[in-house]
Order: C-alpha cells, then sequence, then structure tokens
C-alpha cells in the first residue's frame, strides 16, 4: 500500500452534508473522513459537481469553501478555501 502524504490528520465519520454551489443548489452527500484541511465526501453521483463549492455540515455549524482535489466514482475528495 503506497505511503499517504497528509498535513493533517483525519477522523473517520458518517455525517449528512451538502454540497452547496451556485445559487442555491445543493447535492447531499456523507462525509466520509475529515480534517482540518479537507475531506473525503461520498455521493449518489458525481455528475454536475463543480470544482469549486461550499460544504455544509449542518449538525457541526460547518460552512467551508472547497476545491476538488480527487475524484473515484462516488467518492470526492476535497481541500478546505480557508
Amino acid at each position: 500500500m503506497a505511503d499517504e502524504h497528509r498535513i493533517a490528520p483525519r477522523r473517520r465519520l458518517l455525517k449528512s452534508g451538502k454540497i452547496s454551489f451556485g445559487g442555491g443548489a445543493a447535492i447531499d452527500c456523507t462525509v466520509r473522513n475529515l480534517s482540518e484541511t479537507g475531506a473525503a465526501l461520498e455521493v449518489i453521483s458525481p455528475v454536475g459537481i463543480p470544482e469549486r463549492f461550499t460544504l455544509v455540515i449542518e449538525a457541526d455549524h460547518i460552512h467551508v469553501p472547497c476545491r476538488v482535489v480527487w475524484r473515484k466514482e462516488t467518492r470526492i475528495g476535497v481541500h478546505f478555501e480557508t
């Protein structure tokens, strides 16, 4: 298995989130892991998800701008732009 080089340690979790973009449009997602610098998200379909959006996790009052850094089937890796 390849070594992973991460800036911040990640926490595994399963939280409901939303990918918010473009005048109120939103796509439901599940946050699979989270760190200070980014997250891995699971979606039903990655079609139509832009390169930049706001990740919203209402349960934790999180609204953070993101940039997509990888896509694999129904998962998306994002870096927080804060």
